[in-house]
């Protein structure tokens, strides 16, 4: 890695600054006084500051020899034309020039000590009242504070990861960072448990130190919520893991986790095992009131919901039938009699069950009755699936919620909540096996009373990305009114795809294709070959097949993301053949990613900041999971566009790390989402995730066609190994006690 360098100067002129990231271009005279254009996140960067800048000098293709800034010092100017020149040129809110002009003439060298410690002298400036001083003195102190932040932590993280700190924690962000570095711990802040530990160090801080101890109990819970979908850990599991992080014994540990229950940062709870013995449970506080209140609300919801009438839901039953034309299973049937009496019911099933059909019944019986439903998936692809299905419209939960999300908060914001409740009488939510604690906590404080919930998903899938297993847990507790539709309709026995995926559930090899099928299994026996034969799959032998419009709705699914078939390496691949360099394509370089117009990508999170345009209507909005092209990048005004089926979406350069190639996705990734053809390339990687579900769940991403390339002693083992991964949580004892109360 090259050494940083250092440039010195006077900042002449802000060419350019995103108000969104503090993304900014200006341009300075360095101490000969020779222009130097720098770039970089720059936050609080204002004309006529003196600055000191650490970086590395860059060539960019059109603009030549840039300095780019990973960290900044500056200096306030000293002198009167200085200090006007400054505060003339919006270096602080709330002062213009003629502003500026008035502060300088009456305080002249004093003016920065008068706007951040005697605000109040500002009020006897005319045009200047006592609010619009303290807001400019309060806008000052800001830029003073991130700026104290990043000189102290100058060797470690750079000005944008200041600027959220400074923005979480104000003023005091360095007494509270001098006081426990390992609040800078955060995914929000972006600072890594093993960078906080670096920073302590320095601190002086010891390897015993209780202050470093608690701050790995809490980052090993935070962690094992992200990585393992984990609400809480086993006393024991979380004291050993510590332990081993740190270094300590765990005598040690313990009693430093004996402090943090007693003074609340950390919350115990026992709870019976699978053996029935009582086992410790050690939760972060939000976690564990969260958990709390999803299994009351769900308990109280359930109750208080008026229930239909049992001759009432026959004829409701009968009418929808012959609205439909149809005649209702068994199973659908109880189903939708669940619906109508009960404030809360859980329908899973596999596919071809006949779910839809169960949702299509359901609308058109609350809509006879009055009751206003809304259609809701976790997920933007699940909610685009949902709408076509039913022929009505249905949003992800967080719209429906109405979610704000600023960089710096750890968990977003829901503008719906109990005191500005949804107004639905009936909330259908598609696709829960998705659903985290988190996200149904927020749709239930939204919810009124006497509103009914019903979750549809299929339990047999992969459980949700976040914290929590809440669809399986719901169902474990036996508490709820559950239906689990298991007959294949007639319509389905046809596929392979539904065939198969309900013989790999039930742990049976799936079932070679026929010529005309859906499914089909190409075994190779060496794992080189599998990628060549994806690649050829793609680019030539399914297009030639079934025609060039399929090669956009073919999608690759594996595994893993590391490997010889996994998304990494078959992205490389995918993209060098498949949009190769190009004279007539621009391009850019993400860390180690180079994305290139004509690129197949996924947004990799929900960001409702993200502005698309549809013939010619505007909106807002790109979720996890969706998929588009790259169809244009401009180096001069550093953004790019990505067209989403028919919204063309707008992004900066520096929000690149919000995609990822998509010529291969990871299983995971592709969950609740469908497309027209699926190929799964069976390989070794980490044995956690050569599982039944995983498997289970990829065949089930297909509509049209489903390919297996690879091992078929991978296959026979994935069908094999009906391991779930555990997740600890509470919630199933959380429901029962509250039942019982």
């Amino acid at each position: 890695m090259a050494e940083k360098e250092t440039v010195k100067g006077r900042i002449e002129e802000v060419v350019y600054r995103n108000p969104q990231n503090d993304y900014s271009v200006v341009e300075l005279l360095d101490e000969s006084d020779r222009p130097v254009t720098a770039v970089g996140i720059l936050p609080g960067i204002a004309e006529g500051e003196e600055v000191t800048l650490y970086g590395n000098w860059t060539h960019h293709a059109n603009y030549g020899r840039q300095f780019s800034v990973e960290s900044y010092e500056k200096q306030l100017p000293s002198d009167v034309h200085a200090i006007l020149r400054y505060l003339s040129t919006g270096g602080v809110r709330g002062i213009g020039p003629v502003t500026a002009a008035k502060i300088v003439s009456r305080y002249g060298e004093e003016s920065f000590d008068v706007i951040e410690n005697h605000p109040e002298w500002l009020a006897d400036i005319p045009g200047i009242s006592p609010r619009k001083a303290a807001a400019i003195s309060e806008a000052f102190r800001e830029q003073a504070g991130v700026r104290s932040v990043m000189m102290f932590c100058r060797n470690y993280f750079g000005a944008a990861a200041a600027a959220r700190v400074y923005r979480r924690f104000g003023t005091d962000a360095v007494g509270r960072i001098r006081e426990d570095p390992y609040c800078l711990c955060s995914s929000a802040l972006g600072i890594s448990f093993h960078k906080a530990d670096e920073i302590a160090a320095a601190m002086g801080v010891e390897a015993g130190s209780p202050v470093r101890i608690r701050g790995g109990l809490i980052h090993l819970l935070r962690h094992s919520a992200l990585s393992g979908g984990h609400s809480c850990l086993p006393c024991e599991k979380l004291i050993g893991a510590t332990g081993e992080l740190l270094g300590v014994p765990a005598e040690s540990v313990g009693k430093v986790l004996t402090d943090c229950l007693t003074d609340g940062r950390l919350v115990a709870y026992e709870t019976a095992g699978e053996e029935g013995e009582n086992r410790r449970y050690i939760y972060l506080p939000e976690t564990a009131s969260a958990e709390n209140y999803v299994a009351e609300r769900l308990i109280m919801l359930d109750r208080l919901c008026p229930a239909h009438a049992a001759e009432d839901i026959g004829l409701l039953i009968a009418r929808a039938e012959k609205e439909q034309g149809i005649r209702y299973a068994r199973l659908q049937r109880e189903a939708i009699h669940a619906a109508l009496t009960g404030g809360v019911l859980l329908l899973t099933g596999g596919p071809g069950t006949g779910k839809t059909t169960v949702v299509l019944a359901l609308l058109r019986i609350f809509e006879h009755l009055g009751s206003r439903v809304s259609l809701a998936a976790p997920t933007g692809r699940a909610a685009q699936r949902m709408t076509e299905t039913t022929g009505r419209e249905a949003r992800t939960i967080h719209r429906m919620l109405e979610m704000e999300r600023s960089d710096d908060e750890e968990a977003p914001h829901f503008n719906r909540n109990e005191r500005n409740p949804l107004e639905e009488d009936v909330y259908i939510i598609d696709e829960a096996s998705m659903m985290d604690l988190p996200l149904t906590c927020g749709l239930l404080r939204a919810m009124r009373n006497g509103s009914r919930l019903i979750f549809i998903g299929d339990a047999d899938q992969l459980p949700s990305v976040g914290s929590g297993n809440v669809l399986c847990d719901l169902i474990a507790s036996g508490v709820f009114a559950t239906v689990r539709l298991t007959e294949i309709f007639r319509q389905a026995e046809d596929s392979l795809i539904v065939t198969n995926a309900h013989r790999i559930n039930q742990g049976m090899l799936p079932l070679g294709g026929r010529t005309e099928g859906d499914f089909f299994l190409m075994p190779r026996s060496r794992e080189e070959e599998i990628p060549p034969l994806l690649l050829s799959l793609v680019e030539t032998r399914l297009p030639k097949v079934y025609g060039e419009q399929i090669r956009s709705g073919i999608q690759i699914i594996t595994p893993s993301r590391k490997g010889q078939a996994g998304t990494e390496a078959l992205n490389r691949l995918m993209q060098a053949h498949l949009n190769p360099p190009s004279p007539d394509k621009q391009e850019m370089r993400d860390r180690d990613r180079v994305f290139r117009e004509g690129d197949r990508v996924m947004q990799v999170r929900n960001d409702y900041g993200i502005e698309w345009e549809r013939d010619g209507q505007k909106g807002s909005g790109i979720f996890n999971g969706d998929i588009g092209e790259l169809t244009e990048m401009d180096p001069v005004s550093e953004r790019f566009r990505v067209r989403y089926d028919d919204r063309v979406a707008v992004y900066d350069y520096d929000m690149a790390e919000e995609i990822e190639h998509a010529y291969a996705i990871t299983v995971h990734k592709s969950q609740g989402s469908e497309y027209p053809v699926v190929i799964l390339p069976l390989y070794a990687c980490a044995p956690q995730l050569l599982t039944r579900n995983l498997l289970y769940t990829a065949v089930t991403r297909a509509r049209r066609l489903s390919i297996l390339v690879g091992r078929r002693d991978i296959l026979e083992k994935m069908v094999e190994n009906n391991r779930h991964d555990m997740r600890y949580t509470g919630l199933v004892s959380r429901l029962q006690k509250a039942a019982h109360r």
